[in-house]
């Protein structure tokens, strides 16, 4: 039998072929957002065995073992490593049509050199083949081997930075680079959690926050920590943009009764929302950042398990949300006053995808090529088929030339395999194209495109410093 994950795995033309051995296989990795640890980078941290590394923190993996019957105990809960690498060995068979079937042969193949099938009856055999090999695959040597040459962490502005300034004495050749995401801050509509987080926002910040003016002051000391360790990203996960109307009485009224312990009703969050985020593209702009909107996930939608686990553990669905309206008056409200940074958004609902892509078009001002990038699929469309849709959305709507391609969204260090996947799905999108004469037969000029998207496009449209052998 044939192995699953070979060469030409998704690659269905010559041309596809050609596109990606020639010209995307070898590009460096640019993963301008995910969520891995910094801690575990700045450690070098040393997995201790498959589960640990495969299996932990990871929310897709989680959703799949629920819905193959598997008791919470083996997902987050108290079961042995091995127990918990045992139940999803036996969930990987029920995924025939699944992403997560691709994606986790491609990265038994790449990082174990393994090529079986998973399932019970090779569970074992790959267990002990995959462990004795974890002792030369600490963090520093995943992103050695996969060419990564920058990472951008996920970061709460309350949190130290300590972790990254530890990485950059480290003399690591990959760059890695804090995000700026400050969500918590928006969170005046639950007070008991809002306190606590302000208070960690004062001290990270070396300043007491008392009034609404000081949380600003706070906030904007630590935008200005992040860029002097080099950050020139920030994100934000909203249902929807925010734009409302809210004067700085206001707000500051919303949060002195917050940090006094009255919840905000929902218009008022949503007023004291629209001046934060205001604020923060008035920082971004100013600085040189780029911005990234996350729109559309509904989050914890399982009351029980979310009070029992947890945030960010397996329970959130696209919504079904109004984006275009809010979404265009967020941006046309930066752009009136001159003050509208690079953005990249992302859709999660993919009835809106050419809503995304026209507003992009939008707000293109000729001075920066792309200012305003449609992001590659995301969560639940980070998968063949959507990541078609996004391309294709983009290619009909917007420039898929200067698109700054994919990143990896996961907490997860085998998550690499990702930009090779998407990587495929792209040279197979085209080559198809190639093909059917809808493309120039030119696999010079097309794959010139390639190599932009899977790098030199991010490279140059983020502008972060890297280490000379990727610059």
């Amino acid at each position: 039998m044939k192995a699953f994950i070979h060469d030409d795995f998704l690659l269905q033309s010559d041309s596809a072929r050609e596109l990606y051995h020639r010209h995307a296989k070898a590009e460096p990795i640019y993963d301008y957002h995910c969520h891995v640890s910094a801690q575990q980078i700045a450690d070098n941290h040393q997995f201790g065995d498959l589960a640990e590394i495969w299996i932990g923190g990871d929310h897709y993996k989680w959703r799949a073992m629920r819905a193959n019957g598997v008791d919470e105990r083996f997902c987050t809960g108290d079961a042995t490593a091995h127990e918990k690498y045992s139940a999803w060995a036996a969930t990987v068979p029920h995924l025939l049509g699944n992403p997560l079937y691709h994606w986790s042969h491609l990265e038994l193949k790449r990082y174990f050199g393994i090529g079986e099938l998973i399932g019970t009856e090779s569970a074992g055999r790959i267990w002990e083949r995959a462990n004795k090999q974890l002792p030369g695959l600490r963090v520093h040597d995943i992103l050695a081997n996969n060419k990564v040459a920058l990472i951008c962490t996920t970061d709460d502005p309350a949190d130290s930075l300590e972790t990254h300034e530890r990485i950059g004495r480290s003399g690591l050749g990959t760059r890695v680079y804090p995000t700026f995401r400050p969500d918590n801050a928006l969170g005046v509509g639950d007070p008991r959690a809002f306190a606590p987080w302000v208070e960690r926002l004062g001290a990270s910040a070396g300043t007491r926050v008392r009034s609404f003016e000081d949380f600003l002051g706070a906030l904007k000391a630590r935008h200005d920590a992040f860029h002097a360790l080099g950050g020139r990203l920030s994100d934000h996960g909203l249902e929807c943009a925010l734009a409302e109307p809210c004067t700085e009485a206001e707000a500051a009224s919303i949060f002195k009764s917050a940090r006094g312990g009255r919840a905000a009703a929902p218009d008022e969050a949503a007023r004291f929302g629209s001046r934060l985020m205001l604020e923060f593209g008035r920082w971004d702009a100013h600085r040189g950042w780029t911005k990234q909107l996350h729109l559309g996930a509904f989050r914890s939608t399982n009351s029980r398990l979310l009070a029992r686990l947890g945030p960010n553990t397996g329970f959130d669905s696209i919504g079904d949300l109004p984006q275009v309206r809010p979404l265009g008056r967020y941006l046309d409200a930066l752009d009136s006053t001159g003050q509208l940074p690079r953005m990249v958004l992302y859709n999660l609902n993919p009835a809106d995808n050419y809503a995304f892509a026209t507003m992009a078009g939008n707000f293109q001002d000729g001075s920066v090529a792309g200012k305003i990038q449609f992001g590659s699929g995301w969560w639940f469309l980070d998968q063949k088929e959507a990541m078609e849709w996004q391309l294709s959305a983009l290619s009909n709507l917007g420039l898929l030339s200067r698109f700054v391609g994919m990143l990896s969204d996961s907490r997860n260090f085998l998550c690499y395999t990702r930009h090779e996947y998407f990587r495929r799905v792209l040279c197979n999108l085209l080559g198809r194209q190639m093909d059917r004469g809808e493309l120039p037969d030119d696999a010079a000029l097309v794959g010139a495109m390639v190599r932009r998207i899977c790098f030199g496009n991010a490279r140059d449209f983020f502008g972060l410093e890297l280490d000379p052998r990727f610059g």
